[in-house]
């Protein structure tokens, strides 16, 4: 009931999607979407966006042969709202999910049923949808797991604290759980990426004939650092410098979302971030293979920004390359991510930089689909930018809110940046930031003191945009009405 409240009570100036479908070209089936997203990955954690310490080919290949973002914004700054942005077209103010709620005994807070989702979508224009990696947005049989949300065919972890851990011992295969017993008792037999990625490729066999969504979750590069002992951390080992991490290797935790010890965490992270890339050409040359890469959309993008757990060292790395903030940040370090966009002989070769975000892709697909959307959303269709025809709408702002930390809240508007930190702790606390980040993408320079008068035209959107919700109060006073 508090979810349905608060989804009737968002804002009548939230966007609709009203737009015409896009038409095929003359002999050719509707196109076919797969969509992988990264977990934790930084905007400079690929070669493509600046990476130097190693280089991560396929997914290069993909930057060249489509469009590469590099104004591409999550939905928020960890992992479940973030992808509940990414699956309803709402932001993070409005979203039903707005932090990592876990539910006993097994999962996260649940989407609400009935709400707006790109599984939906695709269902309801006749696609086949297939989701393997990480879910964390409904416990097993509650309303937000997969085979409710418009998940025909799912496989991987349902739980995001379980994945925190490659040698888990079980995953879920649709609504049964799968025991992994050569993993049991701290055994190493089933590295589980590599399971999920097999049905993933198993997936497309099964529906090259149809029209199909595919949603790859990946875990990687996600803590734990952890890979297999096969030629690819061998191609890291001795690299770098190391410096080992003293994990959880025991106990209660052990495997229940303790990230386990690492003697080599640069080279084994930079294995995690070059396996993710060898999945992605894996994905490409099954699609190649199987004659239909020339109808596939393509995307990928990353989570949010990228994470110092389990022994990672994104400092090492220039993970966030210029930008400031990681995972749990709301500036641009924790929110922007790399985002591509690959449809062959449609979507224009290059760099753009289009202010765009999760909360985008919804409207996207239902254009491409010519699927209505029933209720008010915040994102707006892409496909203008994309096939080049008709007029690009673009946003007036983009708002952001994290509940950790003190609880943390950002909006960007054109290149204004205001970022509020400690808002969950009362005015006596609240600190309010205000960044250009045209002339200073870094947001080194606060210029709050300097421009009172913008930080209060932005204070007032941004106020607007967080719609209270009893499940997540942000503000003090929110707070003390939910205890």
């Amino acid at each position: 009931m508090k979810q349905a409240l608060l989804l009737s009570g968002i804002m009548a100036g939230i966007g609709c999607v009203q737009a015409d479908a896009v038409t095929p070209a003359k002999g050719k089936k509707v196109p076919n979407v797969v969509f992988i997203i990264a977990d934790d990955l930084g905007y400079g954690e690929l070669s493509c966006y600046g990476q130097e310490k190693f280089q991560t080919p396929n997914i290069d290949r993909l930057a060249l042969e489509g469009m590469r973002f590099t104004q591409c914004y999550s939905g928020t700054t960890v992992s479940a709202p973030s992808r509940a942005c990414l699956m309803t077209g709402l932001h993070s103010g409005h979203v039903p999910i707005r932090g990592n709620k876990e539910v006993q005994p097994e999962g996260q807070m649940s989407l609400p049923a009935g709400i707006n989702s790109i599984f939906q979508v695709f269902k309801n224009a006749g696609y086949t949808t297939g989701c393997f990696g990480k879910w964390g947005l409904g416990a097993p049989d509650a309303e937000g797991a997969p085979d409710k949300q418009g998940v025909d065919d799912f496989f991987g972890y349902n739980c995001q604290l379980l994945a925190h851990n490659y040698y888990a011992d079980h995953l879920w295969d649709n609504g049964r759980r799968v025991e992994l017993t050569d993993n049991y008792n701290g055994g190493y037999g089933t590295y589980t990426q590599d399971l999920i990625h097999e049905r993933g490729l198993q997936f497309l066999d099964d529906n090259k004939d149809k029209p199909f969504f595919l949603f790859l979750p990946y875990v990687l590069p996600h803590a734990e650092l952890l890979v297999p002992e096969d030629s690819i951390i061998q191609k890291f080992r001795g690299k770098y410098p190391e410096t080992p991490f003293k994990g959880c290797d025991s106990g209660p935790a052990f495997r229940k979302g303790g990230y386990c010890s690492q003697q080599e965490p640069h080279a084994t992270f930079a294995a995690m971030v070059y396996r993710l890339d060898v999945y992605v050409g894996q994905v490409v040359a099954k699609l190649k293979e199987l004659g239909i890469y020339d109808n596939t959309i393509l995307v990928f993008c990353s989570d949010n920004g990228p994470h110092r757990e389990g022994g990672a060292d994104p400092e090492f790395f220039n993970s966030n390359g210029i930008f400031r903030g990681y995972k749990r940040d709301v500036y641009e370090g924790g929110i922007r991510v790399p985002f591509i966009v690959v449809w062959p002989g449609v979507v224009q070769q290059g760099q753009t930089d289009f202010m765009c975000s999760f909360w985008d892709m919804l409207p996207t697909f239902a254009q491409l689909t010519g699927v209505k959307v029933k209720d008010r959303i915040d994102g707006i269709s892409l496909m203008p930018l994309l096939t080049g025809k008709g007029k690009q709408n673009e946003h007036d702002h983009f708002y952001f809110e994290f509940h950790e930390g003190g609880g943390r809240q950002a909006l960007r508007r054109g290149d204004w940046k205001l970022v509020r930190l400690r808002v969950s702790q009362g005015e006596d606390k609240l600190k309010t930031e205000l960044y250009n980040l045209a002339a200073d993408p870094s947001e080194i320079h606060d210029l709050a003191a300097e421009y009172p008068d913008k930080v209060k035209e932005l204070l007032v959107i941004l106020n607007r945009e967080h719609v209270y919700d009893p499940n997540w109060p942000l503000l003090k006073e929110e707070i003390k009405k939910s205890n």
